[in-house]
């Protein structure tokens, strides 16, 4: 399986980028962001891959980060979402738009990508919800509600701390966001502080 390609962008296409690799060109399929950011022609670029194998097929689909790419494998384990939907969504969605949207459970905002329908939206965002990384959770947690560092630590303790009381990971997402827009002015909120308000939330 190839996990990474290092070489050089030797032309592109319509949703493909051909990297050299010592002579050989490989043809990476991806998404609008993934065309976006690659260099122009000729120039070094490290993309990491997704292999794809079937009877019929073998195809390398890109990434400029492996954060993209731990999504579009979540997004391909959901039902019904192949990789040319998973594409469209990356399309317009960045990892963070993804952690938000899931965590949210904001279908409307998945839905914006073009062939998305409101079902396939609505299964994505449930089946995610408590696949997400309690980090990916904590880091925009953090940044949104502008306390502390992103993924702070008082962010991930009280993330463990309520899930562990049961609640799912999405509903803890919110209400922590929550909590650290009421603690906007601690900047050291610790993460008592922080459980102890989005109990509050939470019991709202």
């Amino acid at each position: 399986m190839i996990g990474r390609l290092r070489g050089r962008v030797d032309g592109r296409g319509e949703g493909w980028v051909l990297v050299d690799v010592g002579g050989v060109g490989y043809m990476v399929e991806g998404s609008a962001r993934l065309m976006d950011g690659c260099p122009p022609d000729g120039e070094a670029v490290s993309l990491a891959i997704e292999t794809y194998v079937r009877e019929d097929q073998f195809r390398l689909f890109g990434f400029l980060s492996e954060e993209e790419r731990s999504w579009f494998r979540l997004l391909m384990g959901v039902q019904g979402v192949g990789a040319k939907v998973a594409l469209a969504i990356q399309s317009v969605l960045s990892p963070a738009d993804l952690v938000q949207a899931v965590a949210a459970e904001d279908k409307a905002m998945v839905a914006r990508a073009p062939g998305v329908g409101p079902k396939v939206a609505q299964r994505i965002v449930q089946e995610l919800k408590d696949k997400v990384p309690e980090t990916a959770f904590g880091a925009v947690a953090g940044a949104g509600a502008g306390v502390g560092t992103p993924a702070s630590q008082a962010h991930l303790d009280a993330m463990s701390a309520l899930t562990n009381l049961g609640y799912q990971r999405a509903e803890a997402h919110r209400a922590l966001q929550a909590a650290g827009a009421a603690s906007a002015g601690e900047a050291d909120a610790s993460a008592e502080t922080l459980i102890r308000k989005a109990l509050k939330e939470l019991a709202k």
